[in-house]
């Protein structure tokens, strides 16, 4: 027993001087920002950052499909009370923890288009569609979607 704690202390103590692998242990350490002296001693290219929130920080929303029921739920609590910008944040959300799943999206364009958002809703709509293309509402969201965005060209010659 005496034997094993003097190994897994000498273990543990030279888990500090660990070395990368390859690396030769006879070899003298040389400064972190000292150049490479050859080409085999250039260190990798750092990984590209993907400049995706859900991917670089912990706190953001990720692939969670309980998460996106009860943001449906809430969403359409928010609808219910008048509050479409919450409901479209929540909507949103449930759009991000489950994006396979097109009952948010249909949801999400309809706060959109209470919100007088057309093209967005539009979006969401044509989203739902595509990834629920046999929905019994499918016609009936089809027309919507052609409403929305002739109503937004409406809009956009009335502007000029």
């Amino acid at each position: 027993m005496v034997v094993l704690a003097v190994v897994v202390a000498t273990a543990g103590a030279m888990g500090s001087f660990a070395q990368e692998p390859g690396q030769d242990p006879a070899a003298p350490e040389k400064p972190a920002d000292a150049p490479p002296a050859t080409p085999s001693e250039k260190k990798p290219l750092p990984k590209t950052n993907k400049d995706n929130a859900t991917e670089s920080a912990d706190d953001q929303p990720k692939w969670d499909p309980q998460r996106a029921e009860k943001d449906l739920e809430v969403g359409q609590y928010y609808m219910r009370k008048g509050d479409v910008d919450a409901a479209i944040d929540r909507f949103t959300d449930a759009t991000v923890a489950k994006p396979g799943y097109a009952v948010p999206f249909k949801y999400l364009g309809e706060a959109q288009e209470k919100k007088g958002l057309k093209k967005p809703a539009a979006k969401s709509y044509q989203r739902y569609l595509d990834l629920y293309p046999k929905a019994e509402d499918a016609e009936k969201i089809r027309k919507r979607i052609e409403k929305l965005y002739k109503e937004a060209e409406k809009e956009k010659k009335d502007i000029r």
